[in-house]
């Protein structure tokens, strides 16, 4: 149960009429893995917290530096040097010691995908490459796992939502992320952060969206991003979504699925 102290922190969640106490509730009994505590993780963890998400998993490998502190505002500069998953396991702690944290110093890869996203209610993928992000939309898939996936570029980003394991109002499969990008560019078409650069509060502006879908998805609240795909351009500051559809090419889910080990040759 909520205790008196946390009845007064999420207050103006509980005011809410679609949250109100029992949708607290739901965000406290939550676990949510967060892939990468870096520019998009940085203001997921934050605003999760912030929240009242009862459990937030950690995983990332990377200490933090200098380059950092411009867009992942979860670090500072006395964080330097320090593991990222310890870091921001520190600002959590300062901003909500209600919060577990479960840090995992560790990159997901093929062999403990599977087990780390089995062990959390939704996954929200903050990566900043493609091989990761084809990697944990599948293993959300085989795990039955929603997952909130996110990218961006110099001024650029786009947010949806993945529950391909499940059927929508048509009575078709939802898509997978590879009904929506059947292909993963070829390596070293585009450029990556450190080479292109990219706007420091864009990926606050992303990330925030994500923690947006989570809480969304945790409480039953409004319209997740299932089979849509919302585009954000800070230069024009508009947003445009498309609809996507489920591809009965696609090797998860498709005509001819494939095993999970036989997706991990494709990765």
């Amino acid at each position: 149960m909520l205790s008196p102290a946390e009845l007064e922190r999420y207050a103006r969640h509980i005011v809410m009429r679609e949250i109100g106490g029992a949708g607290q509730q739901k965000l406290k009994n939550a676990r949510v893995l967060v892939i990468g505590a870096g520019g998009l993780g940085a203001p997921v963890l934050q605003y999760l917290a912030a929240a009242g998400v009862g459990t937030l998993g950690i995983v990332d490998d990377d200490t933090v530096s200098l380059s950092n502190l411009q867009r992942q505002v979860i670090h500072d500069t006395y964080q330097l040097g320090e593991p990222k998953v310890a870091s921001a396991a520190e600002a959590i702690a300062r901003l909500n010691p209600n919060v577990k944290v479960e840090p995992r110093p560790t990159r997901i890869a093929g062999h403990n995908a599977i087990s780390l996203v089995t062990n959390y209610d939704i996954v929200v993928d903050g990566s900043d490459n493609f091989d990761t992000r084809y990697l944990v939309s599948d293993a959300c898939f085989f795990a039955h796992k929603p997952l909130v996936t996110a990218a961006v570029g110099q001024f650029d980003g786009s947010i949806t939502t993945l529950r391909p394991f499940e059927t929508g109002a048509d009575g078709m499969p939802n898509p997978t992320y590879r009904c929506l990008f059947p292909k993963k560019p070829r390596e070293g078409l585009l450029p990556t952060c450190a080479e292109a650069g990219i706007l420091g509060a864009l990926t606050g502006i992303i990330g925030a969206m994500q923690a947006m879908e989570v809480i969304k998805e945790l409480t039953g609240t409004g319209e997740g991003l299932v089979g849509r795909l919302m585009m954000f351009d800070a230069r024009s500051f508009r947003m445009e979504t498309i609809r996507y559809r489920y591809s009965p090419k696609n090797p998860l889910s498709g005509e001819n699925p494939k095993t999970w080990a036989e997706m991990l040759e494709e990765v």
